[in-house]
């Protein structure tokens, strides 16, 4: 039976997106410990991702209510050294409680959030969200670990099976040339932009590149009325994969486009992980915690007629009906205009 010389234990209950940001610090924790131990606990929406996170030992993931006993269980009789609680709620404080790990890591912000989650941690690191990018967030949580410059870079291990599925998608639809990639869709409807605008920045890659249209989205109703609105607008062929495509295989057609279009939502971070250049919109997300920093990626928010270059991290919400159509295709027209990039992922 093998002995590892030291057991952690990383806890990201959140959505897909935090997820996918939490890969850095997985990485950077592996680098340190290479013969470590290393067991995540994710959320179940987390699940469908759980094949590309490389660097975990063991994965355990935890449902809501009793049927999340089972992990539990295995955490409380896993022997940690080292815990990290990347989530902050009272769900993930229950964890660190049964983990009875040496060492207890959390942000300070508990400390002054509530007096009763703080008694489960031993280590309270002073970095807060609100003031950092998530994936630096996530890094700051590792010093008391004696990890510090560790790489920002979002990593992904696709497996096989979802790049050969999104191969027999794309050659299905007889997709064979360069292809743009639409992702309009969102599960927050505050983040659609106008479906007229989208068919207008789809017609023009159609007029003015030899390349695919590709729509993607999710299968909720609320994604699929505005998908059909915006192709009952588009004047020109494109293929519709929105709803038609599990997570894994979603990344792997992602990692094969030349282009991704798409508002604040998943694809974004998918992105990150290859040398796909995107276009992002973002309405009342601000982009200084969530964008792309380590890929080719202009961000557009606001009136502004020209992507974002300066974050802040405080600002107002803003609607995503002030992007012009105009700022969408100058941005798109720049990343088009610089060389292809092979993928990675």
């Amino acid at each position: 039976m093998r002995v590892f010389s030291v057991r952690i234990l990383l806890i990201q209950l959140k959505r897909i997106g935090d997820l996918i940001l939490t890969t850095p610090a997985i990485a950077a924790v592996r680098e340190k410990f290479p013969d470590a131990r290393i067991t995540l606990v994710i959320s179940s929406e987390g699940k469908a991702l759980a094949p590309a996170i490389a660097g975990v030992n063991k994965l355990l993931v935890m449902p809501r209510g009793f049927n999340g006993f089972g992990a539990a269980a295995a955490i409380a009789g896993g022997k940690f050294d080292y815990c990290v609680d990347f989530t902050r709620n009272d769900r993930s404080a229950l964890l660190v409680f049964l983990s009875r790990a040496k060492k207890r890591i959390v942000s300070f912000r508990i400390k002054m959030r509530s007096k009763f989650r703080t008694r489960f941690y031993n280590e309270f690191v002073p970095h807060r969200m609100r003031d950092t990018h998530t994936i630096d967030y996530h890094l700051g949580l590792l010093e008391p670990l004696g990890i510090s410059n560790a790489s920002r870079a979002v990593r992904l291990d696709l497996p096989k099976s979802a790049r050969v599925t999104a191969d027999e998608l794309l050659d299905s639809h007889n997709i064979k040339k360069n292809f743009i990639i639409f992702h309009p869709g969102s599960a927050r409807a505050e983040k659609f932009w106008n479906a007229q605008r989208w068919a207008d920045v789809i017609n023009h890659a159609a007029n003015k590149h030899d390349v695919n249209l590709v729509l993607t989205g999710g299968s909720s109703p609320l994604e699929q009325v505005h998908i059909g609105d915006i192709k009952s607008k588009v004047r020109h062929q494109i293929v519709d994969l929105s709803g038609r495509t599990d997570l894994l295989t979603l990344a792997a057609v992602i990692a094969k486009a030349r282009l991704l279009v798409t508002v604040d939502s998943a694809p974004m971070h998918l992105a990150a992980a290859s040398p796909t250049p995107q276009v992002i919109l973002f309405g009342p997300t601000n982009p200084f915690h969530w964008r792309p920093r380590e890929s080719p990626a202009l961000i557009l928010q606001g009136t502004s007629t020209s992507p974002f270059t300066e974050f802040v991290p405080k600002q107002p919400r803003l609607p995503m009906n002030q992007i012009s159509t105009e700022a969408v295709i100058d941005a798109m027209e720049t990343l088009l205009s610089a060389p292809a990039t092979s993928p990675r992922l």
